[in-house]
């Protein structure tokens, strides 16, 4: 161990802005960081050891090891906060330690997290006990959901009726991930009482039934839990519904509007599995294909960035599924002829909801370079912000992508971007080309993309709008378009119940930038 870092390391836990000087050496990373908190950990105060934990935590895989160490030799708060952070980094603890942190600890929040990251069926009924417990029951059903320990679903149903809050939502979204159609009575059980939160309950009724009912956007008199009621009770558990695409009312040649009833859900923006350790059941999300998470989309707060993170690519066969699409958008001007037929197949994959078409003209560029993307430009050009100083790393999607090379026009400050769904780093150039050649003849090939406008109050300083779309159909397309310098031709299909921000957010806030792109 190089004797600066644990210079460096002793400087800033003695440094009077103490997180600025923890943040700055986890920015530098040095190799021997991770042994020189463990070399320090032992003579540190309390107060150190929690920030010596989190730089363990920063640390990543490299401070697994001694955080791991540490643990096991920590007992009373330090051993608390230790285990806090293996449940951030989600890591599987043996069954030797979690049993003599139960015997030093008791039932604390970070050992029920992680006896659910345990994978350990063993720990079921020490989680089952806690079911009732005043400020845990939530954490120990979704550890029992975690561990897939379906023994458990009825109990956890049946203490459905006297929960509220945050803890209803927990004991929801472990009946979900518990994924057990013994749920089923008792979710539809909740409606028929009329118990909120009734969304909760329709998610968990979608998950478990593989049925999607559409429901209107604002619920009929503002009853969402009679309404939900009414729904459900209209259909059978154990039917399968095809989707129906309804009917098409266009409301210029370019744009109309149509509604997917029971659509099959297998690309759409959905909740992730909540993370161990947070007290929010259902927050970030995730744009998935085919079950896998392609991009993390982030949050339903109205005060937080508008971020994407890739996370993989989506199965090759979901790409293929496209193939059918290309005859009919090989050179489209309106929606007419039967574009949105053509497009049904496509559409059907989509989660039901209220949906609009635009057929668009973009004026796009490829970007390669972090710096150059609206994610780290937008810093710069916030109204009083002062000049940006950050990483553009932070905010890049992590991959090549495609973006308006302007502006939208408009009061709010807003932006488009157009992500993949399949690498761009190794385009077919004879495709390519193919499509470059056809432009130039005066052919309009259209892209077809699933869109949505993300509405927010940055921080509850900075109005801003992102028109997001992720690329279903038309990689080769787009590149050679931003290769001609001719504007793309997009189809966007959005889905209202996907567009962020405040309720009139789906007639205003999309219809205002669809209106001047």
């Amino acid at each position: 161990m190089d004797g600066t870092t644990r210079a460096r390391l002793d400087a800033a836990l003695a440094a009077d802005d103490i997180w600025s000087a923890l943040f700055a050496l986890t920015e530098e990373a040095p190799a021997d960081l991770p042994a020189a908190v463990e070399a320090r950990y032992g003579q540190a105060s309390k107060d150190e050891r929690r920030h010596l934990s989190w730089l363990l935590w920063c640390a990543g895989e490299r401070g697994d090891p001694a955080l791991l160490r540490l643990l096991g030799v920590s007992g009373g708060d330090s051993a608390e906060d230790l285990l806090r952070t293996a449940v951030h980094r989600q890591l599987q603890l043996p069954e030797a330690e979690l049993n003599r942190l139960a015997k030093e600890l008791g039932a604390v929040e970070p050992l029920v997290d992680a006896m659910g990251l345990s994978r350990d069926p063993g720990f079921a009924p020490f989680l089952g006990a806690l079911l009732s417990h005043q400020t845990l029951g939530g954490r120990a059903a979704l550890a029992l959901g975690r561990l897939g320990a379906r023994e458990w679903t009825i109990p956890i149903a049946r203490r459905l009726p006297g929960l509220t809050g945050l803890e209803h939502g927990a004991f929801v979204v472990a009946l979900e991930l518990l994924d057990d159609p013994a749920a089923i009575p008792h979710l539809l059980r909740e409606l028929e009482e009329k118990r909120a939160p009734a969304g909760d309950v329709h998610h968990a009724l979608v998950a478990l039934t593989g049925q999607d009912p559409l429901l209107p956007l604002a619920p009929p008199n503002g009853n969402c839990s009679e309404f939900l009621h009414r729904v459900w009770s209209e259909r059978r558990i154990d039917s399968r519904y095809p989707p129906a695409v309804g009917p098409v009312t266009p409301y210029s040649p370019r744009h109309a509007r149509f509604i997917l009833d029971d659509g099959r859900g297998r690309i759409r923006i959905d909740y992730d599995p909540p993370t161990p350790g947070s007290s929010w059941p259902r927050w970030d999300k995730s744009l998935r294909i085919d079950g896998e998470p392609v991009y993390h989309v982030g949050s339903d707060c109205d005060t937080c960035e508008t971020t994407m993170s890739l996370l993989g690519w989506p199965p090759r066969a979901a790409r293929k599924r496209a193939n059918r699409l290309r005859t009919a958008l090989a050179d489209i001007d309106d929606l007419g002829a039967g574009v949105l037929d053509a497009a049904a197949p496509l559409i059907e994959e989509l989660p039901t909801g209220h949906y609009r078409a635009h057929l668009a003209d973009l004026a796009l560029e490829r970007v390669s370079d972090p710096e150059a993307s609206w994610w780290a430009r937008r810093h710069e050009l916030r109204v009083d912000a002062e000049q940006y100083s950050g990483d553009a790393l932070d905010d890049w999607p992590g991959t090549d992508h495609f973006q308006l090379r302007d502006r939208i026009p408009g009061e709010t400050p807003t932006y488009g971007v157009l992500l993949p769904s399949q690498p761009l780093d190794a385009p077919d150039a004879e495709t390519v080309a193919r499509y470059t050649s056809a432009i130039a003849a005066g052919r309009r090939p259209a892209a077809l993309a699933l869109a949505w406008v993300e509405d927010v109050c940055v921080q509850a300083e900075h109005d801003e709008r992102f028109l997001v779309a992720a690329i279903l159909d038309g990689h080769h397309k787009l590149a050679a378009y931003a290769e001609s310098g001719i504007p793309a031709r997009v189809l966007l299909l959005s889905r209202a119940e996907d567009n962020r921000g405040p309720e009139e957010g789906w007639s205003v806030a999309f219809g205002e930038v669809m209106g001047r792109l």
